[in-house]
């Protein structure tokens, strides 16, 4: 069969972000790839699919890689676990592709090498932005890095080491940034004990340079973002140089500390300084009016000075930045200088740039020095939306990939249900229904999971004996975790009531102990004890002053690198093999730990064990937690069901559940119809979906209250913002159900509120 031909630039366009995958047979000298894998090294795919030489793996390689390659491969043939490469590719056009390659060895039954897999990424365009993004920097002159507070490495652009005259590098520990850092000066990286608002403050400082020595100015700005979990913030920052803005500043207050003079008193150096300089210069009043201008307006936004005088510098300001001008004259009244202020300025030609302001007062005038920094946001822009951009494809990954699980699970399940009843053959439907059942309720529990990593689950909160809690599931965790692990139990008698939501905090203890066992192949001893904590100030946990109840779940198992434990409440990051962890325990874990008022923290060492501490607020009593029993479906006798649902599979579902165990049900799709129904009969229940068209769920049920003042409401929701605390949302006589749900728990919630209505 003759060779394929190299792909078109639209074909090329095609494999950007494509993922293939291999199959190393060792023993059989064979490779076997799937469609992706071939177009992307330019094979038949048929042949690839077959199988074709091992040497095909290196054949497409470009040479400048090829050799770094054949030694990361033989490694993994020789033991190595784990095989991470990016490398180019060249197509038979003469087209080069980046690519990323991971794999991992699998060992036969007598430990010896048997087959190498892996998938292949195209990251072409990645490398892309990349080099954009680099090439930017170095024609701005900016340097970017980032950094979590706590850990003593920070991961830096080219750029950035330039700027400090050090050696290119991806990341630099923080002692070496700081020592470039002149006597005296506030260190680059700041320590993780800094308050915020230093931390993300603009500021200058003098470095002198590691390769020459020279003393230069930098400048260094950014933002604090809350995402690095409970070990901190992460800082992700820039630095430029602002030596010459620094010099013309120093020349400008010289030159104003003689201003009153003026001509007489200006010197030749001085007149150039004005004269030559690319930042703007500007004289005015104490009220914002121009009185001198230099040369640089007209150059940079095409103002000639004589028209500018005698304008207020407002005019010239974008309204949405007019606070803060007016906030910066004033500071200069009272302070005498001001170092930093951003604000757009509108030039000639009516589009406006960013200028970073800085001035200084004497008398009655003003002296401000601006520098166009219209490149430097425009990189900052560029930094936030890639970091935006990686977090939201890390979500939506993981989210997609255990969704078409769940939904393979379900759609599969009723395609063979739909065809055997086609066929007439229905006696072994069952195990097909379970099936789909089974995959339909995993789809469920990883909604509710992302809703409590995100804090929008709606939470039963009330004051629960935590002690009572825990004992009562140590014959469960006995069962769960096995002969091989020990349980032990340690509660303190003397500890106080938490305020939680028991159902939830009951899965996020077998959670934990689940991750436990895990890490315990071999066995070991997972401790659970119970302590009351009270915390004055805030010691990195995120806890707000006050009393609290910490549950610690303690095992002795393998531990979690140091490179790792920072991730593990990342959604959707797991270290389990592929199949076994969504990857959302942890984090579902800390969501609703936030969500109920509380914290966690986690501390562990490679081969040390691992020890998880929650945190609940204490509780002024104890509410009795219930144990699910299981009863007969509860029974209706004719009574009047209004549902209230604006889904119509879901709304027919709900009313044929109603029909079904003896209700009247009445339906309607939004409130504005279920009002004209309860204006013109009696019903006893409502029940209605939160999220509705229009008013919502609550609103309605306000509103039929006043109509009919006996009514129940049981209120449906698979998610409501307004919901998350069923304590502060529900009133009397009203509850909630969350979707989905199944017949027997409806008429439970049903059964229970009409129990209520009088004479029942």
């Amino acid at each position: 069969m003759p060779p394929e031909p190299s792909p078109t630039p639209e074909g090329r366009r095609s494999l950007e972000g494509a993922s293939g995958a291999w199959d190393w047979d060792i023993a059989g000298d064979r490779l076997r790839a799937d469609a992706r894998f071939a177009e992307l090294y330019g094979l038949d795919r048929d042949a690839a699919r077959d199988g074709v030489p091992t040497a095909t793996f290196f054949s497409a390689i470009d040479e400048a890689d090829r050799t770094r390659v054949r030694i990361s491969v033989a490694g993994v043939l020789h033991g190595a676990e784990v095989f991470a490469r990016e490398y180019r590719l060249r197509d038979p056009g003469g087209g080069v592709r980046w690519v990323l390659a991971r794999g991992g060895l699998t060992l036969d039954e007598s430990g010896a090498p048997a087959r190498f897999t892996g998938v292949l990424s195209d990251i072409t365009e990645q490398k892309r932005v990349q080099q954009q993004l680099r090439i930017a920097q170095t024609a701005g002159g900016v340097g970017s890095f980032e950094y979590v507070s706590g850990f003593g490495t920070a991961t830096v652009s080219e750029q950035f080491c330039a700027l400090l005259g050090l050696l290119p590098a991806d990341a630099l520990p923080v002692r070496t940034i700081n020592a470039v850092v002149a006597p005296g000066e506030p260190p680059i990286i700041l320590g993780a004990d800094t308050a915020p608002e230093q931390q993300s403050a603009y500021s200058e400082f003098r470095i002198r340079r590691a390769d020459t020595g020279a003393e230069r100015w930098l400048a260094r700005r950014g933002e604090l973002i809350r995402d690095a979990g409970p070990l901190g913030v992460r800082f992700v920052g820039v630095i430029y140089d602002v030596t010459d803005a620094k010099q013309a500043e120093a020349r400008l207050r010289e030159l104003a500390a003689t201003l009153e003079q003026r001509v007489e008193a200006r010197t030749q150096e001085r007149d150039r300084v004005w004269a030559l300089s690319r930042d703007l210069f500007a004289v005015t009043d104490r009220a914002g009016r121009l009185r001198a201008t230099n040369p640089a307006w007209s150059r940079l936004g095409g103002h000639d000075s004589g028209e500018l005088e005698g304008r207020d510098l407002r005019d010239l300001i974008h309204p949405d930045d007019q606070i803060g001008l007016r906030r910066m004259i004033d500071g200069l009244g009272r302070q005498g200088t001001v170092e930093s202020f951003e604000s757009r300025l509108r030039d000639a030609d009516g589009v406006y740039r960013w200028i970073d302001w800085s001035g200084a007062a004497e008398d009655d005038e003003l002296f401000l020095t601006g520098r166009d920094i219209s490149h430097r946001k425009q990189l900052e822009e560029q930094l936030r939306q890639s970091q935006k951009m990686e977090a939201v494809g890390q979500l939506t990954g993981g989210l997609a990939h255990d969704f078409n699980n769940m939904l393979t699970g379900v759609i599969g399940s009723l395609d063979i249900i739909r065809r055997r009843i086609a066929d007439g053959r229905t006696e072994d439907l069952g195990r097909f229904m379970d099936a789909a059942s089974t995959s339909a309720e995993r789809a469920a529990g990883l909604t509710h999971r992302l809703l409590a990593f995100s804090r929008q689950q709606s939470l039963d909160t009330r004051a629960v004996d935590v002690n009572e809690l825990v004992g009562s599931m140590e014959d469960l965790l006995t069962r769960t975790l096995g002969e091989q692990t020990r349980l032990l139990v340690r509660l303190d008698a003397a500890t106080w009531p938490a305020w939680s939501d028991a159902n939830q905090l009951e899965s996020a203890i077998l959670n934990l102990a689940i991750n436990a066992r895990d890490a315990m192949p071999g066995g070991g001893v997972l401790t659970l004890e119970t302590s009351n904590l009270a915390v004055a100030v805030d010691k990195g946990l995120g806890l707000e002053a006050g009393d609290y109840v910490r549950i610690r779940v303690e095992d002795t198992g393998e531990g979690i690198a140091p490179d790792v434990i920072d991730r593990v409440f990342d959604p959707f990051f797991t270290t389990k093999p592929i199949g076994q962890g969504t990857g959302l325990g942890l984090s579902m874990i800390y969501g609703f730990m936030r969500q109920a008022g509380g914290g966690v923290s986690i501390a562990s060492e490679p081969g040390g064990g691992t020890t998880i501490d929650l945190y609940l607020p204490r509780a002024a009593s104890v509410s009795t937690v219930q144990s699910d029993q299981a009863i007969p479906t509860p029974l209706g006798r004719g009574e009047t069901i209004l549902v209230v649902e604006d889904d119509p599979s879901v709304r027919l579902l709900v009313l044929d559940v109603l029909t079904e165990i003896g209700y009247a049900p009445l339906q309607a799709s939004e409130a504005e119809s279920a009002l004209a129904l309860l204006r013109g009969r009696h019903v006893d229940l409502l029940v209605t979906d939160v999220g509705l068209p229009g008013l919502n769920g609550r609103q309605l049920a306000d509103m039929a209250l006043t109509l009919q003042p006996h009514l129940r409401v049981l209120f449906m929701t698979g998610y409501a913002e307004q919901a998350t605390d069923r304590g502060a949302f529900l009133g009397p006589e009203m509850s909630m159900i969350t979707k989905p749900f199944n017949i027997d728990t409806l008429a439970a919630c049903i059964r229970e509120l009409m129990s209520t209505l009088p004479g029942a």
